[in-house]
């Protein structure tokens, strides 16, 4: 369910809340109110650490307005929401709703919270992503389970290509703020030059997140949440999300590009 993208501040906000029945029940039943709040917690610390490597004077009291400014919860979920039912369209969420209202698949929807809230840890995330490297390739059958649970999700290339076009948005930003000299193919060449890196970051903090997450759901469980996800219904929820997650990462990188770009031209003078 969840995306790969943790990164960014916030730029476009949209005025009004959007809503729609019965797939805004769906959106309730996945929490997105709780997602959103922890995708904004990453992406503070995220700007923290970009302050420091980025900026030349480091983080400035502006830097932090900006960035609180800009991860603004509700507006990311007013995003998210609205790139959600413009993709998923007229497709039936009445499955959908049938098995995250259940206790079954609210028992999913928590332990992937959980997860994500663990992992805000670095210790945590570090750890995670040990137990797949140390797991990986060893025949264990619970990976060939969450081999099918990415594939029916397309999870690994639908978060590298999300994280390649934040990339692009965040220079794009950098850019237009004046804070850097390069026209988009230059750019287009930059972040595809990230893409061997930005795959296998990726791919292990996927598996070992998965691992974490799941690690409570018995083979049965986690059989009937892929059969779920394998269904047209199943995989039109899963490009939704990914369409409201990534006009969220998308906008909130170009608004974290241009704040940086301004800081770089305030801390020159």
């Amino acid at each position: 369910m969840f995306s790969r993208l943790a990164a960014c501040g916030f730029a476009v906000i949209l005025a009004m809340p959007v809503r729609a029945e019965p797939a805004g029940d769906l959106l309730d039943a996945l929490k997105i109110d709780e997602i959103v709040e922890l995708m904004r917690i990453e992406g503070q610390g995220y700007a923290e650490e970009m302050a420091t490597d980025l900026l030349p004077a480091g983080e400035s009291e502006t830097w932090r307005q900006s960035v609180d400014r800009l991860y603004t919860p509700k507006a990311m979920e007013e995003v998210v929401r609205a790139g959600f039912l413009e993709s998923f369209g007229d497709s039936d969420p009445a499955p959908l709703l049938a098995y995250f209202a259940s206790e079954a698949g609210q028992k999913v929807v928590t332990l992937e919270i959980e997860a994500r809230r663990a992992m805000v840890d670095p210790d945590v995330e570090s750890a995670a992503r040990e137990a797949w490297r140390e797991r990986a390739g060893s025949g264990d059958t619970r990976l060939d389970q969450l081999d099918e649970f990415v594939e029916a999700n397309d999870l690994l290339e639908t978060n590298v290509v999300g994280a390649l076009n934040a990339s692009f948005q965040f220079y794009l930003g950098l850019v237009d703020g004046g804070g850097l000299e390069m026209t988009e193919p230059e750019i287009l060449e930059e972040v595809w030059m990230q893409e061997e890196v930005t795959r296998a970051d990726t791919l292990e903090w996927l598996y070992g997140y998965l691992l974490l997450a799941y690690g409570p759901l018995s083979d049965a469980e986690l059989d009937a949440y892929i059969d779920i996800s394998a269904t047209p219904e199943g995989k039109a929820m899963n490009r939704a999300l990914f369409a409201g997650f990534n006009a969220m990462y998308n906008e909130i990188s170009y608004g974290l590009g241009l704040a940086a770009a301004q800081e770089m031209l305030a801390q020159d003078l």
